[in-house]
């Protein structure tokens, strides 16, 4: 189970990353753009790591104060998330449950 939480982490973080980059581009060339629900419910949703990373390497919506308030606030919850499903697992290996 953690590595499946793990997995989709990794991947809503590299879709999250590339729909970001994407829209930074669609900026500069005058194109179509990707709507701030979309990037910001990406970010909700797991991808607040590499969207917080992709604010500052394309230097894109630094400007919106939303952004960063979501991206850190769930970058925090995730951590928590993660330290707290951690201490879990290690718990349920030392007292040798294995039908986790």
């Amino acid at each position: 189970m953690s590595k499946i939480i793990l997995i989709y982490l990794i991947i809503i973080n590299i879709i999250t990353f590339l729909i970001f980059g994407l829209d930074k581009l669609f900026a500069i060339l005058k194109k179509s753009r990707v709507s701030e629900k979309t990037l910001l419910f990406l970010s909700i949703i797991g991808g607040c790591f590499l969207e917080l990373f992709g604010m500052y390497l394309f230097n894109h919506k630094i400007r919106k104060a939303k952004f960063h308030i979501v991206n850190i606030l769930f970058i925090i919850i995730y951590i928590l998330v993660l330290i707290y499903y951690g201490k879990y697992i290690a718990t349920i290996t030392i007292l040798g449950v294995n039908n986790f």
